[in-house]
Parts: C-alpha cells; structure tokens; sequence
C-alpha cells in the first residue's frame, strides 16, 4: 500500500545553506505527497546566490518542484501585516493549492491555518537531525558533515599552490594539505606531459592547454565533492596553465586568461626559485626558471586575488602560508547575516532600499 496520503505538499525555506534536516523534511514531505513544491526564498543581503540553493535541492531531489525568489519582506512573526505579506508570497508560488505544509519550525502551523491545509511538524526539535543554518552559518566546519556533496562543492574554498619548474609547489600542496587535514588535486598537466603522443619532445598545440584546464577544473570539481572541510588545495590551476600556454605555445591566449577570471581561488601561495634545481627528466631547465618565475611574480600582481610568495624549507613555507591560508578561507566561507537574524528596523530599511 502507498504512504502518500496528501495530493501537493509544500515545503518553504532560505536553505541558506541547504543541510541534513532539510533533506529529511523534504524526503518526509516526497514520500508523504503525490507532487510537491519546495519553494527556495532567500533575501537580497545574503551572499549564497538564490540560483546556487536552488541547483542543491534539484541535485538530491529531483521529483519535486523546485521555484524561487527573493523577497525582502520583513519576518516578523507578531505582525499581521507581515503574516498577510509572506502568505500572500508562499501562495503566489505555488501552481495549484496545498493541502499541507512541511516544516520542522513552529511556524508551520500558522502557516498552514492560512493557507487552509494541513501541517506536519517533521523531527520537532530537531532530534533526528540535530542540525540548523544557523548552527552551520556560526561554524560551517563543525558541520560539514551535515552537507551533501554538492553543497560541499560550491562552499569549499580553493587555494592554489603554483610556481616555476623545480619550486617545491607539488611538495608544499601535499604538506598544506595535510595540514589543513583536506584533499590535494595534482597536476593534470604533468600526467598530460608523459601521455601525450610525441610526449616530451612533440611541440605543443595551443588546444592541448584547453583540454589541460578542462580536465584540472574536472579534478577540482570532484575533490570539492569529497572534502573533509571546507578547503581544497591545488597543484596548479588556469591561471599556471594559461602561464605554461606562454612558454611553450609562444603567445598569450586570451581564452584561458579569461577561463582563470572566472575561476578564482581565495589565495595564490607562489614557491620561491631560492631552493636547488632538480632535473627529473620532465623540466625544460633551470636556465628558464627565474624568467619564468619573474613572470609568475608579473601575472600574480596584476589580478585580483590576493598571493604571498614562500621561501624557504618545506616547514618554513608552511609556517609563512598558514595564517594567509586560514585568513583567506575564513574571508570566503562566511556567511552574511539573513534577513531575519536583523533587528527589524534594520529589516524594514534593507526592504526600502531593496526597492521592494
């Protein structure tokens, strides 16, 4: 026999971010429904984008009804005025009535009172998943668990360990990385280096660097999925590549300067050229590693991201990046207050100037 007992079923949140209890409410709310509409509602002074909250449930929940919007409205619980103003929202969402509503939160009745269906309270108190975006948005590493892979992915910040030929830079990616107790993502380039036909000795084509910067972004992509905390280390990126792209092509290719614009990481750690070169069979030499490295320095200095150089042993290059590192993943994995953790006032003031 069926467990679905109600015909549309509707769900409400910010998902800011989306954790363990909303899929809970939302899996309660799928296996208790024949459709249902789960509505994604965030504010304009929130720094998750809507469209991002949106593809996370679409990702792990593919059977319902996803719909969204911003709506700087504001949440106050003893208002009628507010009550009228929210429901009028929720109901507008929606392509055909409710005949009940999904919440963990008190809230939900009143809620459904007014939009004349049913409620029910999934996990009050919040004992099965002793989890909320409140919790998470305090101390996003405390939870990390908490979060689907997907979210994970888009939350995690990237630092890029980068440098000319025989600095050290695969070393301390390893040695952060461990540190930092998170994956690495290595050098796709390199593997590229020794399989390619003609190998070492075929000159470059300028669209082997695409498929470079394809398949690293890929390998970044699928460790992002997999970290244990929100940070990502990586043996190079676009922006090396496009550097690489330079040196063995001839010229500068504007396409993969623009692909690194639009992939930043939080921090570039470059490795000093101080230390002793290494041939491995692999290196053009180390009569280019200073022009190259200079050209690192160039590049490094004229985009945004900020970047330290590390000189030194493998420990004293941790102990110079560490603190840069912490800084940068903290600036990037903050969460700004939601709109209803605002006094009211201040609420009402970002509805005016929202224009909405």
């Amino acid at each position: 026999m069926s467990e679905r007992r109600f015909r549309h079923g509707v769900v409400v949140g910010k998902f800011y971010p989306f954790h363990a209890g909303h899929a809970h409410l939302i899996r309660s709310a799928a296996r208790a429904c024949d459709r249902v509409t789960v509505e994604v509602i965030a504010a304009s002074v929130e720094n998750i984008p809507l469209e991002r909250r949106v593809a996370w449930i679409r990702e792990g929940h593919p059977s319902v009804r996803v719909v969204d919007l911003v709506d700087d409205t504001p949440v106050d619980f003893a208002s009628e005025t507010a009550w009228d103003a929210h429901t009028a929202t929720i109901a507008g969402l929606l392509d055909e009535p409710a005949d009940v509503v999904f919440t963990s939160d008190d809230y939900g009745g009143e809620l459904a009172r007014r939009l004349g269906a049913e409620w029910v309270q999934v996990d009050p108190g919040r004992v099965i998943n002793p989890v909320s975006g409140t919790a998470i948005r305090a101390d996003l590493a405390a939870h990390w668990s908490e979060l689907s892979p997907v979210t994970r992915a888009d939350l995690a910040a990237r630092v890029v360990v980068l440098g000319a030929e025989s600095t050290g830079s695969t070393t301390l990616a390893e040695a952060l990385a461990a540190e930092l107790g998170t994956l690495w993502v290595p050098e796709y380039g390199r593997e590229l280096s020794e399989t390619r036909e003609g190998g070492l000795d075929a000159p470059w084509r300028s669209d082997e660097f695409d498929l470079v910067v394809d398949r690293q972004i890929a390998w970044e992509d699928e460790a992002l999925r997999r970290v244990p905390t929100p940070v990502l280390v990586c043996d190079t990126d676009v922006l090396a590549t496009a550097l690489w792209h330079e040196r063995y092509v001839g010229f500068v290719a504007d396409r993969l300067h623009a692909r690194a614009a639009a992939h930043p990481p939080v921090l570039y750690v470059l490795t000093g050229d101080e230390i002793p070169f290494v041939q491995d069979g692999m290196r053009d030499g180390e009569h280019i590693r200073a022009d190259m490295q200079k050209r690192f320095r160039e590049v490094l200095a004229a985009q945004p991201v900020p970047w330290l150089e590390v000189r030194g042993s493998v420990a004293e290059r941790l102990a110079q990046a560490l603190p840069a590192v912490r800084a940068a993943v903290a600036r990037a994995t903050l969460f700004t207050a939601p709109l209803e953790g605002r006094p009211l006032a201040e609420q009402e003031q970002l509805r005016r100037r929202a224009g909405r």
